[in-house]
């Protein structure tokens, strides 16, 4: 079996709060739509969608950027025992893969700043 390299780990949890984004967005206008002031369990299930989406968001992006993290973080520590001088251009590597998390985070907070 082939390992998932970090960079493609990376990607797949920064395109799933994004899908999971979009695809709150296609569905909220039709939410929107039988909301009524007669309804309030509507604007619960709305909320309570959200929340589940804001958490799946935050979670999995940083489940993803933990692993490439240590993916990246691992390869870093061997580049460093060889070339020393190279430790300001891996920690840039590791902020970038560090950076999925807060991509995942801005996900969240734009999900539930709808609510």
């Amino acid at each position: 079996m082939k390992r998932l390299t970090a960079p493609l780990i990376g990607l797949i949890a920064l395109a799933l709060p994004l899908a999971i984004a979009l695809t709150y967005l296609w569905i909220d206008p039709a939410l929107a739509q039988t909301v009524t002031e007669a309804e309030p369990a509507t604007t619960s299930a709305h909320a309570d969608l959200a929340m589940i989406g804001a958490a799946i968001a935050a979670g999995l992006a940083s489940l993803g950027a933990a692993y490439a993290v240590a993916m990246v973080g691992s390869a870093a520590v061997g580049a460093l025992t060889e070339k020393p001088e190279l430790l300001g251009r891996l920690l840039i590597l590791v902020g970038l893969a560090e950076g999925i998390a807060i991509y995942g985070l801005i996900v969240a907070v734009l999900i539930l700043n709808t609510v």
